[in-house]
């Protein structure tokens, strides 16, 4: 696919005849409700061959074209390039496709083994109806290989607009994880109406997953993780009531979202952890914890190295930099990602680290002021805004992320900040480049559909029997 980003005076007509696609497969692709008035600055997502590669810094002609498995000259001359050996931080190039021309004799058989592929991945990419029917001379478009990951969602949706969710797109997940389940001081957890939606969960062979929180959004939950953490009698009853509705409902993975622990609780909530594992492990669940960002150890919080010993995998929660009660920036910022992931793979292995991925927007009104609430809603609407107000997308290049500014009908200012095509596939491309076990999303219930069309674009999604 292609990541194509809208010029001044273009038309969907115009991009749609230069990649030589159906207007209308841009439309649904990108589900664009106003396709007729394209933002400067919307990014697009082209159903493509092609692929777009954004040049990083240390990147060299060799080195791209070893990746994309392209000879050299198709790229320079794909994107008409004078000085191939100067490439710039920041350069969008388009990358051809793998093609293979039919030999006499060759079957489809043997040349998906000789790219490593399958033969209904290359059926499937060139829109053959008969595998057996092949003929010499004919040219082939070489489905890259993809890696394969395991993808989760959160979701605090309803349950029937969270059955919608799971039949959308629960071809693209592993896990599915209803939030959640509140943990009380006496070690009894507030009930959850999530039958129907795990039911949905388990019919498209998503695992679901329980989880467990001491956090509100009127709550900071240190007290309360503090009286479970420092009981063993508690601890002890917080799990055996966790493994009952786990039993009962069909959950295979624990959850452990423990957020603002107190520094005097940290050994506690190891503690707490090892437990899970011992009593959840002989019955073959799992158990993974989502870790709110830090960069170093001295920083407070949970003990990354712990938690990466002790649970199967864990979430980094790699958002809420542009929190909805402050200023406003990048709500997950690539550079400050890059950070913590970094540092999580210095006390714990890439195959058991997912990447958090938040999928809304916010619009803060200006000049901020302390404690004034963010409007929270999709990146849809985000575009809907921008066409409303005739805004111009900027895009963040340090924080690969798309923000506007418009003018509402009072007169007030406004700043958005959102996930488009680009910020997404720049997720992506981190979760490729440090080998990370997965992605976690949160949280479902923010149509965005051109993320769900490049991650099955990216990535092969990995179910699993437990």
């Amino acid at each position: 696919m292609i990541i194509h980003v809208v010029s001044a005076g273009e038309t969907l007509w115009q991009i749609a005849n230069s990649y030589s696609v159906p207007i209308n497969s841009i439309i649904q692709l990108n589900a664009l409700s106003n396709p007729n008035q394209l933002v400067i600055g919307q990014s697009l997502v082209i159903p493509s061959p092609y692929t777009t590669h954004i040049v990083k810094r240390g990147d060299t002609l060799w080195s791209i074209a070893q990746q994309y498995g392209v000879p050299m000259r198709s790229i320079i001359t794909e994107n008409h390039l004078t000085n191939p050996d100067v490439l710039t931080p920041g350069t969008r190039l388009i990358i051809p496709p793998i093609t293979h021309i039919v030999l006499p004799g060759e079957t489809l058989s043997q040349i998906a083994t000789q790219y490593g592929t399958t033969v209904q991945a290359i059926v499937s990419e060139n829109g053959i109806s008969d595998s057996n029917m092949i003929y010499a001379g004919a040219h082939l478009i070489i489905p890259r290989a993809k890696p394969s990951i395991e993808v989760n969602a959160y979701t605090y949706q309803e349950p029937k607009e969270a059955v919608q969710s799971i039949n959308a797109i629960g071809h693209l997940l592993t896990y599915f994880s209803p939030f959640a389940y509140m943990v009380k001081e006496d070690g009894t957890l507030q009930p959850l109406n999530d039958k129907e939606m795990i039911d949905a969960a388990i019919a498209k062979n998503i695992t679901p997953m329980l989880t467990l929180t001491n956090f509100s959004s009127t709550e900071a939950g240190s007290n309360l993780s503090h009286v479970i953490l420092s009981s063993a009698a508690l601890r002890e009853k917080v799990i055996n009531n966790a493994l009952k509705v786990m039993d009962e409902k069909g959950y295979k993975v624990l959850n452990i979202d423990f957020e603002n622990v107190l520094p005097a609780d940290r050994e506690n909530y190891n503690t707490f952890l090892q437990l899970a594992v011992d009593r959840l492990h002989p019955k073959g669940y799992l158990v993974s914890t989502a870790l709110a960002p830090k960069t170093s150890a001295t920083q407070a919080g949970t003990l990354y190295e712990a938690h990466g010993r002790i649970a199967d995998f864990v979430i980094l929660m790699t958002y809420e930099w542009g929190y909805r009660l402050g200023p406003p920036q990048a709500i997950s910022p690539i550079n400050e990602m890059r950070k913590v992931v970094e540092y999580a793979l210095s006390v714990m292995p890439a195959n058991k680290i997912f990447l958090g991925f938040q999928i809304y927007a916010r619009d803060w009104l200006l000049p901020h002021v302390k404690g004034q609430e963010a409007e929270t809603f999709s990146s849809q609407e985000a575009i809907n805004r921008a066409v409303k107000y005739g805004a111009i997308i900027q895009y963040d290049r340090i924080a690969q992320s798309p923000y506007f500014r418009y003018v509402d009908e009072k007169g007030r200012n406004h700043e958005v900040w959102f996930e488009d095509a680009r910020s997404a596939q720049a997720k992506f491309d981190m979760t490729k480049e440090y080998n990370l076990r997965g992605i976690s999303y949160w949280a479902l219930g923010f149509p965005f559909p051109q993320n769900w069309a490049l991650l099955n674009n990216d990535f092969s999604i990995k179910k699993v029997s437990l």
